[in-house]
């Protein structure tokens, strides 16, 4: 049986020098994380298309 692969996301991949990283089985959960972080940790209150977009292209999959 082979393993689920995961996705991955490093938000120094998005912002330098962030140090913060998340996995999760699906882009959607992931995403969530993703949000949160920034809200928390970016004082990012909205995400603008662009931002979004940039955080897609960040998430690997392993």
């Amino acid at each position: 049986m082979q393993a689920k692969e995961h996705k991955h996301i490093a938000c120094g991949d998005v912002v330098e020098g962030c140090a913060w990283t998340a996995s999760a089985l699906t882009e959607e959960e992931l995403l969530k994380k993703a949000v949160a972080h920034a809200e928390q940790a970016h004082n990012v209150k909205e995400v603008s298309p662009e931002l979004a977009a940039t955080v897609k292209a960040a998430i690997k999959t392993h």
